[in-house]
């Protein structure tokens, strides 16, 4: 006669391995914490995965460069629209001192945070003084040193407008024929991250 067998009761169980299961849970927080880091850095390091798209439209000054390094010397502590030219300012330079005007109307209730100027080694001819003093009252004159300007801009002559920072420090550079609507959404975008000037 066989004896009947009763199913294990609560306290009869086997017990749940809970030390292995708190260490697959370590394990995953781990994953969750430090993975992304160290993904992070791999990409960072091995540059691979890295966007290649980029939010602004100029060429993009990230090695210190200063307005003086540029050959200009002023004390502005607002951000700036600087346009700069080696030789007389024709029409290419006059559309670009035409267009920082501009933005800076642009920027609406940010046009006090900004400035515009133009650069240049001498005066220009007397008609365009005249038309300067005219047309743009607020606009900020400096003379440019060629030779630091010429070491800045090699292989790129010619006029030019730059953004610089309230510290002085160059920050985007844009040739002739831009879009007004591209840099005027670069220094926007700028004053929104900035917290000077």
């Amino acid at each position: 006669m066989g004896v009947a067998m009763n199913p294990p009761g609560p306290s009869e169980a086997k017990p749940v391995p809970t030390r292995r299961k708190g260490r697959l849970q370590l394990l995953l927080i781990l994953l969750v914490t430090v993975g992304p880091m160290v993904l992070a850095t791999f990409m960072y390091k091995l540059n691979f995965w890295v966007p290649e798209g980029r939010s602004y439209h100029g060429e993009l000054i990230a090695n210190g460069q200063s307005r003086a390094d540029l050959g200009v010397q002023a004390d502005e502590k607002r951000w700036q629209m600087l346009v700069t030219t080696p030789g007389e300012c024709a029409a290419d330079c006059q559309q670009l001192v035409y267009l920082a005007r501009q933005i800076q109307i642009g920027l609406g209730r940010d046009a006090s945070r900004a400035s515009h100027a133009l650069a240049g080694p001498g005066p220009q001819s007397a008609e365009y003084e005249a038309r300067l003093s005219r047309e743009y009252p607020r606009l900020q004159r400096y003379p440019l040193a060629l030779d630091k300007y010429a070491t800045m801009v090699e292989g790129k002559p010619g006029p030019h407008l730059w953004i610089v920072d309230p510290h002085g420090n160059l920050v985007l550079r844009y040739g002739t024929g831009g879009d007004g609507k591209d840099l005027l959404n670069d220094l926007r975008q700028l004053l929104k991250l900035s917290n000077i000037g």
